[in-house]
């Protein structure tokens, strides 16, 4: 008994660009969200939370009010 494959259409790989860019969106997103949270969570400390972070109102306060498109530059490397 022989057994043959389907020749009529040849076997192709999937591009692999894709699942990566949209694994990249996916992480931007993510991480961006992330940040929105923690900027909340930073707004709405108190002062004794701040100064044991060691950071004032004033700079908390800064930091909360930025953009979420204005990342750290730790996250840009």
């Amino acid at each position: 008994m022989t057994y043959t494959a389907n020749s009529c259409t040849p076997a192709r790989a999937l591009p692999c660009t894709t699942p990566r860019v949209r694994f990249s969106l996916l992480s931007f997103v993510s991480a961006r969200l992330s940040l929105l949270r923690q900027r909340r969570a930073l707004k709405s400390l108190d002062a004794r939370a701040l100064e044991d972070i060691g950071i004032s109102r004033s700079e908390a306060m800064k930091e909360a009010e930025r953009q979420i498109w204005d990342a750290p530059e730790s996250w840009k490397g």
